[in-house]
């Protein structure tokens, strides 16, 4: 099973994207989204760094507090 932690976009170029969770940096393929990304949206990754589906802010927020607990990490 596998479990994608919503990343928040902090930089774009071209295809490519930096996201970042719980502090963690890490650059992304954009080449499997349908639809278009902005700095700030939040995306799923799947292994192997490739971006695949948008989340809302809120749910992406909802689910970084329930997983951060979980796990203990810190708040984002």
């Amino acid at each position: 099973m596998c479990m994608a932690i919503p990343s928040r976009i902090v930089e774009l170029a071209g295809e490519m994207a930096t996201v970042e969770a719980f502090g963690e940096l890490r650059s992304v393929s954009l080449m499997l989204m349908n639809d278009g990304v902005a700095l700030g949206d939040y995306v799923l990754v799947q292994a192997g760094g490739f971006a695949y589906e948008r989340v809302e802010h809120q749910v992406a927020q909802e689910a970084l507090r329930i997983f951060g607990q979980v796990v203990g990490f810190p708040q984002a």
